[in-house]
């Protein structure tokens, strides 16, 4: 449990030593003009920066010809460690391969070897450099809030940063978990969730009060004494006192039963049932563990399994399996350790982490983590007892996910060399692009891009382009223009085509027309090695099954209605499809909610709320006097000559 009190949050990464502008230099050697990879020139850039470093802790990034981040990595001495990577005969080839790369440094000096650690899990989040071990995990952990600052405090879902005052429980596993424990919760202690502004508008009890997951504080059913009872039954229970609550609960339903108050035994019995269900739905037994969390490792065929629990107050909120990303030729306690540092980055640490092998840094990683926390965290293996059992669980799930993993991947493998046969590709796509446009008539016109590749569906790479020059209803023409745009920045940002961002493959939601359309953009721009194919819905048009793969050269081709090839390329087309429907909605609604007050210079959300609630609408406001305007709350003699200047410009 986090508790954030009124005020400003403290954050331990925060405050003046982790302000890298005062600690921070970048350092350019002899290959600062290379773009092409050299071993002796990456060792040469190196040496020239170990001159002017010292033996203090610190963080350094490697830069590739372009600026890009390549590694980060912490020390606790910058000029003993920078200086290993000039060892050529010591270094590994993937670290040989990044001293190639490596053109300049930057250097972040600290005060510790654990605050070297902290700030280097916070740039690798930050820059995901692609040869440090990566936790590929785009998702924030979402907490149960009890937020404070009302005389009925509320119960809700929370993601991301945790600046609200009140109360945090957490991490959850998924949306899922956290959403059953929520409504348990609402069972149990009848808390509000709804908004302030919903609370504050209510003059009868609204459908929760009536399915009894409220007790409506809203409308007086029950005081603010008996509410903050009810809240501290639940602060009790969220930190692992639940057997005393519900043996309250208990004392409180057997009183109203020997009372004959029927009706409040009912309610009581009902609390606890929702209480027994939250322990119910235990996977695992926690009891005893107070806080903690559990991690094992599984590795097999290259690629690397991390099995978490999240234990809470005794009661586990959920386990997630990861998948580190560029664990190759790194060994298997340092991955784990490495992830560990990027997860609790941005979730806080428990009491306790249990792990199933020693860690190299485990006294560092400590120390770093207690310094996060503000209080000891304690980094064990057990080896007995119900500890044990638990790692042991733990490692089961590893490895059935990874398990499971693999199975998958090598079923997208097979698919993926299928498909490139079948589109006549010389090798097995690593980046597929995929798109659509959604309008009406023309209308709100948006264009989506879609990115797959081995792992599946990139969906921190996809991309809308708001169809700006395209006139009427012409799927030709906004076509062409999201295809100009796409590929005239990627000739501009990655003309070499190193950088991983240039598809292998580029399917278009469409036929020959589109087709032709994206054939044409692509050669104005001189690219003509991108393979490009078509795919429309075929004789049997609205029936999927029949679809038909158009080539650039004009070549058509069809597939088995029950081929795994069909089948993806299908999921592809229609998960751009659901983007940029969704993309074109969104444009479509906000466009719908705008009003012709948003166009007046100086008119904020605050000013237009105030002139709606005096005139009523727009139009109103337009037909108004300068008087009249000036009559608004919070609306001053020149905001209001302003308004009235912009509705009658003749004067």
């Amino acid at each position: 449990m986090t508790r954030t009190p009124a005020g400003t949050p403290h954050d331990p990464r925060g405050g003046e030593r982790f302000n890298e502008e005062r600690a921070t230099y970048t350092v350019r050697g002899a290959a600062g003009g290379a773009a092409q990879p050299d071993l002796e020139a990456g060792v040469e850039a190196i040496r020239n920066v170990v001159k002017t470093l010292k033996a203090r802790p610190g963080v350094y990034r490697m830069l590739d010809a372009r600026g890009d981040v390549l590694y980060v990595g912490k020390a606790r001495a910058l000029r003993n460690r920078v200086a290993n990577y000039t060892q050529v005969a010591n270094l590994t080839n993937r670290l040989a391969r990044m001293v190639s790369q490596t053109c300049a440094m930057e250097i972040v000096t600290t005060n510790s070897e654990a605050e070297a650690l902290l700030l280097e899990a916070q740039f690798i989040k930050r820059f995901r450099p692609p040869y440090n071990v990566l936790l590929r995990d785009d998702k924030s952990f979402p907490f149960i809030l009890l937020r404070e600052g009302h005389d009925f405090p509320r119960i809700m879902k929370h993601r991301g940063a945790r600046k609200a005052q009140g109360s945090y429980y957490g991490p959850f596993a998924s949306a899922g978990s956290v959403n059953t424990t929520i409504n348990a919760l609402q069972k149990l202690f009848l808390l509000r969730s709804c908004t302030d502004s919903f609370f504050s508008r209510r003059d009868r009890p609204c459908l929760l009060y009536q399915i009894k997951r409220c007790s409506a504080p809203c409308v007086g059913r029950i005081d603010k004494a008996g509410y903050d009872e009810l809240l501290g039954e639940a602060r009790a229970f969220l930190s692992g006192k639940s057997d005393a609550v519900q043996r309250k609960i208990e004392v409180q339903m057997a009183v109203a039963a020997d009372a004959l108050d029927f009706e409040s035994a009912a309610m009581l019995r009902d609390r606890l049932r929702a209480a027994s269900f939250i322990q119910g739905s235990q996977a695992v037994n926690a009891q005893g563990l107070g806080d903690a969390d559990v991690f094992a490792l599984a590795a097999k065929g290259g690629q690397i399994a991390i099995q978490g629990f999240f234990i809470r107050g005794g009661q586990n909120w959920g386990h997630r399996a990861f998948f580190p990303a560029h664990v190759q030729e790194v060994p298997e306690d340092e991955v784990l350790s490495r992830i560990l540092a990027q997860f609790y980055e941005e979730v806080p640490p428990p009491r306790h982490i249990l792990v199933d092998r020693d860690l190299p840094d485990r006294a560092l990683l400590e120390q770093a983590l207690g310094e996060l926390a503000g209080r000891k965290v304690e980094i064990s293996v057990p080896q007995r007892g119900d500890r044990r059992r638990l790692m042991e669980q733990a490692s089961r799930n590893a490895v059935e996910a990874l398990d499971r993993r693999l199975a998958e991947s090598g079923t997208q493998a097979r698919t993926l060399r299928e498909l490139a046969e079948f589109l006549d590709l010389a090798d097995v796509p690593r980046r597929i692009e995929i798109y659509d446009n959604s309008h009406i008539q023309g209308d709100k016109a948006v264009g989506g891009m879609v990115v797959a590749g081995p792992e599946g569906l990139l969906k921190n790479q996809y991309r809308k382009f708001n169809i700006r020059k395209a006139q009427g209803n012409d799927d030709y023409a906004m076509m062409r223009e999201v295809m100009q745009r796409r590929f005239a920045r990627a000739l501009e940002e990655d003309p070499e085509r190193d950088a991983g961002t240039w598809p292998d493959l580029v399917l278009i939601d469409g036929g020959k027309g589109q087709m032709s359309a994206v054939r044409d953009t692509l050669e104005e721009l001189g690219i003509e090695d991108v393979p490009l194919i078509a795919v429309a819905k075929g004789p049997d048009h609205g029936r999927e099954g029949r679809e038909v793969f158009h080539f650039a050269d004009g070549r058509e081709k069809m597939l088995p209605t029950n081929s795994p090839v069909l089948f993806l390329a299908q999921r592809l087309r229609d998960e751009a499809h659901r983007y940029v429907i969704g993309a074109h909605r969104d444009k479509r609604s906000r466009a719908i909610s705008a009003s012709p007050l948003d166009e007046i210079p100086g008119i904020g959300p605050a000013r237009k709320r105030a002139l709606l609630l005096n005139f009523g609408t727009a139009g109103k406001v337009r037909a108004a006097s300068l008087d009249d305007l000036m009559r608004v709350p919070g609306v001053s003699e020149s905001v209001a000559q302003a308004i009235y200047d912009f509705y009658h410009p003749g004067g």
